[in-house]
């Protein structure tokens, strides 16, 4: 007994020795045994009468190799696997439904914390007699009754444990607070992001501004300084004629360049 304990408290546990009888011949009677007797009646039938006529019918009852009933299961709310109860609805026990001494509200819409104070003035009065007690001079060997720390002890643990399982109550409201505190810096960090890229675009925008209208300026200088060179052969006309008259010719161009020649 104590090796199947063990075993089914393994981490990785072996199959359970049982997984032996689960054969196709054995699972064959379990079906005509229900034929012949019904599924109502099928614990209760004397099986080796029953199928009488059959073959290597086991000792042991065939109504083991029935699936788990979950109907049974929903109605108990719990049910037991490799050693362990657990709950069908995923829910804390309270300290009274594990055998333990409540001394707060079981209801969660009651407020607790008058109860809960009340424990850890309790523990702290305890903790101030056991330390009383504990000064004191041992008992004799003729007083067989426990010592007067022990007592305190005891209601210490109580204490404790009353602590202990008010807190694990609190741990859905913990997780939900966690939970929409890390959604809350989520939210402000996207927000962070937004609000740095906005102020990265708003720096490119007026560098681009800058460098568009730096461009601008150039061409317009460009501009300026082509129509300048443009301008210069007509002023050289200009000044011919205001210097030799505006009836010169080509003839007498070249007559004068032979003269001069």
């Amino acid at each position: 007994m104590d090796e199947e304990e063990a075993e089914l408290r393994n981490p990785f546990p072996s199959p359970p020795s049982h997984y032996a009888n689960y054969t196709a011949h054995n699972l064959k009677l379990l079906e005509l045994l229900k034929e012949r007797v019904g599924e109502d009646d099928i614990a209760t039938a004397n099986q080796g009468e029953v199928l009488s006529d059959q073959i290597d019918i086991p000792d042991w009852p065939l109504v083991q190799l029935e699936k788990p009933r979950v109907d049974w299961m929903m109605e108990e709310g719990q049910y037991t696997i490799f050693g362990d109860t657990w709950f069908v609805k995923d829910t804390i026990p309270s300290l009274a439904e594990l055998g333990g001494h409540q001394l707060y509200p079981a209801d969660p819409s009651i407020d607790r914390r008058p109860a809960l104070m009340a424990v850890l003035k309790s523990m702290l009065v305890t903790y101030s007699h056991l330390l009383d007690a504990l000064l004191l001079p041992p008992p004799t060997t003729s007083n067989m009754e426990p010592p007067e720390w022990h007592r305190y002890i005891e209601w210490i643990t109580v204490l404790a444990q009353n602590l202990m399982a008010a807190a694990n109550d609190m741990r859905p409201v913990q997780a939900r607070d966690n939970l929409e505190s890390m959604m809350e810096r989520q939210l402000e960090l996207r927000r962070e992001e937004t609000k740095a890229i906005h102020s990265q675009c708003d720096e490119l925008e007026v560098k681009l501004n800058a460098l568009g209208m730096a461009a601008q300026q150039l061409a317009n200088e460009d501009n300026n300084s082509k129509d300048q060179v443009d301008a210069k052969p007509g002023l050289l006309v200009e000044a011919q004629s205001e210097v030799f008259g505006s009836s010169i010719t080509a003839d007498d161009l070249l007559r004068w360049a032979e003269e001069i020649g």
